[in-house]
């Protein structure tokens, strides 16, 4: 005898999986501490924050599909979670800590600051719709189509745990902070590709100096996390433009011998 479907509005179906959301509040949270961080000019807490989110929203999804608790809730959860990481609170940050001096040269330069502010967090928007419309395509699957949003915070809110850091005031770093959060908001809307590492499993059987490479990154980052995050995540966001450049340059030839 075969089991009857469960009703419309059933509790079955209005539940969710637990843990995994866990892990999307632990995002969700961190972006929502990091705005009040920034507000207190705690800069370098704020950015702390904001790795913190992108510690939690990486675990999220593989603690998602570990436990085959993958759910349409959770991604759609997931997605406002980043929206409030990676966009708004990494563009306020940015602002708090030096765009919004660039009121004290002129109204116009004022407006500049906050309005490059809020690209980036429409582009962080638009760019996680992109991906949600996207997702499970052959492209998003084997590539990122722009800039993925965590990787454009750690860009943007590397540099500016790393001037925090350094003690340095954000006034004396705005052209660098408003050249990084347009460039950063232009990137993700872009249709530049970046690696996804999606085909990379880490339950895989690997070679032993990828074990090496593992430790040494940690060790790396525990010397100077700010310098080396930031490194590490404007080598990655470099790398997407330079990989286009170089299938261009490549095409070239073939163009010419046919």
């Amino acid at each position: 005898m075969s089991e009857s479907p469960p009703e419309p509005g059933s509790r079955r179906k209005r539940g969710i999986y637990l843990l995994p959301n866990l892990f999307t509040t632990g995002t969700l949270f961190a972006g929502f501490y990091s705005i009040i961080a920034a507000t207190q000019d705690r800069f370098a807490i704020a950015g702390i924050a904001i790795f913190v989110a992108m510690l939690t929203d990486m675990l999220d999804g593989r603690v998602a599909r570990l436990t085959n608790a993958e759910s349409d809730f959770g991604i759609q959860y997931d997605s406002l979670a980043d929206l409030v990481s990676f966009g708004l609170a990494s563009g306020l940050l940015a602002y708090m800590y030096s765009l919004h001096t660039l009121a004290a040269y002129s109204d116009v330069a004022g407006k500049l600051g906050w309005l490059a502010a809020f690209f980036y967090t429409a582009a962080a928007a638009l760019r996680l719709a992109r991906f949600n419309i996207t997702r499970g395509g052959v492209v998003e699957k084997k590539v990122f189509l722009g800039l993925p949003s965590p990787a454009a915070a750690g860009l943007l809110v590397g540099f500016v745990w790393v001037g925090a850091d350094f003690g340095i005031p954000g006034g004396d770093l705005v052209i660098p902070v408003f050249l990084l959060t347009v460039g950063a908001g232009v990137l993700m809307v872009s249709n530049v590709r970046y690696n996804s590492f999606k085909d990379f499993n880490i339950g895989d059987r690997v070679p032993f100096r990828y074990i090496l490479f593992v430790v040494i990154g940690f060790v790396l980052i525990m010397l100077d996390p700010p310098r080396v995050l930031f490194l590490g995540f404007l080598a990655y966001a470099l790398s997407g433009p330079i990989m286009a450049l170089r299938r261009r340059h490549r095409l070239r030839p073939d163009r010419h011998n046919s």
